[in-house]
């Protein structure tokens, strides 16, 4: 998995604080704009965001490149509506190779994986022999799986972030889209400290919402993926 932030808004979090502060100002975001303090900005994003006004830090805007993920991850990633996506077509490019995702709980078990890459290759052939024989990419594709590799390119604002980090970087969702979650994640705190400083799953900050009677604290093949492991509460 390949995930680049491509762009966003310049300077994020100073953008949103001069919003914030305009609603209470005679001055304009122009102005407000040069003259907050890194002191200030935080101070404004912390009381606007922490009492819910969240419409403020809809004014960044990211764009992510997610390279190399499976048709199950983007299948679950369009269900967030507020959000702009693009997506590598299985309608006009040819997929001669099987380029797919594997499971982790796949890769652990050799016979499992045995079984799983044997599947992916005869569904491949298929695809392949349905093209030779004249059928269109559009028509073969029916037998490609939900592993197949994809590159979709996403744009979401801050806000839509933030409800998408909750959800999807929280230990109960699906292994892969949390992975992507965590990645652009680490992307937006490195150029939004102040807007992300307290984004990902809730229980990091607060309470959990829901029973967490089956949350995966502990390691196994959905649990606690080695790049996640810094996530999780001690």
């Amino acid at each position: 998995m390949k995930v680049v932030l491509l762009r966003h808004t310049q300077d994020p979090d100073r953008v949103c604080a001069a919003a914030a502060s305009s609603c209470y100002s005679a001055n304009g975001a122009s102005d407000l704009h040069q003259d907050l303090s890194d002191k200030k900005v935080r101070r404004l994003l912390e009381h606007t965001v922490g009492r819910g006004h969240h419409s403020v830090v809809e004014h960044a805007v990211f764009t992510f490149s997610l390279e190399g993920v499976s048709r199950t991850l983007t299948h679950q990633l369009v269900r967030h509506r507020i959000a702009s996506y693009s997506q590598q077509s299985q309608r006009y490019v040819r997929f001669d190779a099987a380029t797919y995702v594997t499971p982790p709980e796949v890769e652990d078990s050799p016979e499992a994986k045995r079984v799983f890459d044997r599947t992916i290759e005869e569904a491949w052939q298929a695809y392949r022999e349905l093209v030779e024989a004249g059928i269109t990419e559009e028509d073969a594709r029916f037998v490609l799986p939900n592993a197949a590799t994809t590159n979709i390119t996403i744009t979401m604002n801050a806000r839509e972030l933030l409800h998408f980090f909750r959800l999807r970087c929280c230990l109960r969702a699906q292994w892969e889209i949390r992975r992507a979650a965590l990645k652009m994640l680490e992307e937006c705190r490195r150029v939004a400290p102040v807007i992300f400083e307290n984004a990902g799953r809730p229980c990091v900050s607060g309470p959990c919402p829901d029973d967490d009677s089956d949350c995966p604290l502990f390691p196994g093949p959905y649990g606690l993926l080695e790049e996640t492991r810094k996530d999780t509460p001690k």
